[in-house]
């Protein structure tokens, strides 16, 4: 075991391609619409020709930079570098309004690295527990899974539930748009045949977040130039260990959500931002605002997710997401075959596997941390300047996605809506959440019909399955505890138990 995690340290050419990879992975995951499937799977041609070790390590290096990369657009531009990326948003870029932008990166570098190391720890030690769990998960886990992340919207729509409500229900039925994977019928394509494949969540959140908010500096609305401080790029060693505990749970969300094949780390983003906010009582900045929880939270998920999604593909033959799948596929051309005799006729490769994403992860820091001072002077330009740069990006990145120049037009148009509802207070996340989440409660919720018999074999199931009650509790829990009458409870109770320990001290 030992010799094989040491092995691509003393391997020249295993060490400069996942070094190489994560470089490259770092700065085109920082380009909206150029996201890691897309690196990977142009990157997979090439690796034909190379030793397997070789290709692993260039391929996982691209993965993991390019999941770390998507951030830094979010944070300087408000716009996604990837879909992994979308919580960071939330408060990476109010950081960033405030002169923060160089230390909000740091941040995210930082925790980067934590989520990874925590992420393969569980690859490592937790491999056949978290894949037979995994294993085990039904349609109606994965449901209840999409119900915690749809809760979210009471956090996300701050000012109004209503209105938090009426932008996700828009968001899902955008998101509705295309053909039915069941039945074949097309929604809302008003018989267009460019409409099928639907809306891609990338081009949605570069218009939403990206081109909404050039609009908006057009307008004159946050339209200023702040200067940033560069002073402190790292954090201090004090503020990383006062948010230990929040980035060691969210990794272990991170881990565990990227384990279950499909989930991915956008999900595994948003549901640590959701339990980062439950969490955390007295936040020095309110989330929304410039929170350093917000970033903690989200960029060590989405980071352990990718260990996490390697569990299913190495010990089951299932990959965890997208990319895992371009992965395995490259694995079997080079004569490799994931699943459960992996471990036993080669479990060289699962070490060498776990050897090159610490590697990439801890790379993270050197690379993530080199050039802030330069990304952070992004957000001085006068914005007459940076308001080409952004709707050029914007464009480039909408039709990279798909090739397609409908994507351009469905990015400007989302464009529009997020303007719109920027202008009349409506938030633009839940309406992401709604795009996001829409597909995985739909066609779980029909997946669990079908499995199950209707809705009284999905009631039985919950109390007849420890998986499924578990998260049912979960899910019941963080609906009560919101609600006025547990508020209020509570309060009583605290204020009963002060009155009593106030009485025992006199």
């Amino acid at each position: 075991m030992i010799e094989n995690l040491l092995y691509p340290l003393m391997n020249p050419s295993m060490l400069f391609a996942v070094t190489l990879g994560t470089l490259a992975g770092v700065y085109v995951g920082a380009i909206p619409g150029l996201t890691g499937t897309m690196a990977v799977s142009l990157l997979v041609s090439l690796t034909f020709s190379w030793s397997t070790n070789v290709a692993l390590g260039a391929l996982i290096g691209v993965y993991v930079g390019a999941v770390f990369g998507g951030s830094r657009s979010a944070i300087l531009l408000n716009i996604p570098g990837a879909p992994a990326a979308v919580a960071d948003v939330f408060d990476g870029y109010p950081l960033a309004k405030k002169g923060k932008a160089a230390y909000a990166m740091g941040v995210a570098t930082t925790e980067s690295v934590v989520g990874t190391v925590v992420g393969v720890a569980a690859l490592i030690f937790t491999t056949p527990i978290v894949s037979k769990v995994a294993l085990n998960f039904s349609p109606v886990d994965y449901f209840l899974l999409a119900i915690m992340g749809v809760l979210m919207i009471g956090a996300l729509g701050r000012g109004s539930m209503i209105k938090g409500l009426i932008a996700a229900c828009i968001g899902t039925i955008l998101g509705r748009i295309g053909q039915d994977a069941f039945t074949g019928i097309m929604r809302f394509t008003f018989g267009s045949r460019s409409l099928m494949a639907g809306i891609p969540s990338v081009v949605a959140m570069i218009g939403l977040y990206g081109f909404a908010e050039a609009l908006s500096q057009v307008s004159g609305k946050d339209g200023f130039v702040v200067k940033q401080d560069c002073s402190r790029i790292a954090p201090e060693l004090k503020t990383v260990y006062k948010h230990m505990p929040l980035a060691l749970r969210c990794s272990v969300i991170g881990t565990i959500i990227g384990a279950l094949p499909g989930s991915g780390g956008t999900i595994a983003s948003l549901l640590a931002y959701q339990h980062a906010e439950n969490s955390t009582k007295n936040p020095e900045v309110p989330f929304g605002e410039g929170a350093i929880e917000g970033i903690v939270a989200p960029e060590s998920s989405n980071n352990a997710a990718v260990a996490g999604a390697f569990i299913p593909m190495l010990t089951l033959g299932v990959p965890g997401d997208g990319i895992t799948a371009i992965i395995m596929s490259a694995l079997i051309v080079h004569g490799m075959n994931p699943g459960p005799l992996l471990m036993t006729k080669s479990p060289d490769v699962f070490y060498i596997t776990c050897a090159l994403l610490l590697i990439a992860g801890f790379l993270l820091l050197p690379f993530g941390l080199t050039g802030i001072k330069v990304f952070a002077k992004f957000v001085e330009i006068p914005k007459g300047r940076l308001f080409p740069m952004i709707v050029i990006l914007g464009v480039t990145g909408a039709y990279v996605s798909n090739n397609l120049l409908l994507h351009i037009a469905w990015m400007m148009a989302f464009g529009i809506m997020g303007y719109l509802l920027k202008k009349y207070d409506f938030p633009a996340s839940p309406l992401t959440l709604g795009i996001v989440m829409g597909s995985l409660l739909e066609d779980n919720w029909r997946n669990a019909f079908l499995t199950f018999n209707g809705v009284g074999g999905i009631v039985q199931s919950i109390f007849t399955r420890p998986i499924t009650f578990i998260l049912f509790l979960v899910v019941i829990w963080t609906l009560v505890n919101k609600t006025r009458s547990y508020l209020a409870a509570v309060a009583v109770i605290k204020g009963s138990f002060r009155k009593l320990f106030s009485g025992v001290k006199q």
